[in-house]
């Protein structure tokens, strides 16, 4: 059975531009595929906190056999898919407010935190902090609202690459 997600918060608490950016800040560099898996995860914190202390007592589990085990576990997809990212699990269990709060964000006002994630994408790009490297292909892909989105996939689809930037750029 899945536990139910955070509940929306009323609409007098949808965050501004501002507060979204400052809440996306420290994964809107993430390539693409990780960060939906984060932003889905998020809202269900209590399995992401689950899914870390799981992972602390299974340091013996690695590649596909983390893999197999974690899916045999109660979790969201996007939990499951996230404990080949020790760091990123440590990341939304050592603050878990800001994780739930990034969660109910996603939940309430999606369309404005991907929106508030390519603000942050285009300042790092004018700020030459986003490039390609060999890790990562960072395109524009042009969008019908005008604006093109910037994408960052892994250059090779079955290696991601979890970047260390300082969210402050």
């Amino acid at each position: 059975a899945q536990t139910a997600p955070p509940p929306i918060p009323p609409p007098d608490q949808t965050l501004n531009p501002q507060q979204l950016e400052d809440l996306v800040a420290p994964i809107a560099l993430y390539p693409d595929p990780l960060l939906t898996q984060i932003l889905v995860a998020c809202t269900y914190p209590l399995e992401v906190v689950e899914a870390y202390q799981w992972v602390q007592h299974n340091p013996g589990l690695t590649g596909s056999a983390l893999t197999d085990a974690a899916k045999e576990q109660n979790w969201d997809a996007s939990v499951q898919a996230l404990v080949v990212f020790p760091d990123v699990l440590k990341r939304l269990n050592d603050d878990v407010t800001w994780t739930t709060n990034l969660g109910n964000a996603f939940l309430a006002q999606q369309a404005e935190v991907m929106d508030a994630v390519q603000r942050l994408r285009q300042k790092a790009q004018q700020e030459g902090k986003l490039n390609s490297t060999p890790q990562e292909t960072v395109s524009s892909v042009p969008q019908p609202s005008g604006s093109p989105a910037i994408e960052i996939q892994p250059a090779d689809p079955d290696v991601i690459y979890v970047p260390v930037y300082n969210p402050a750029w």
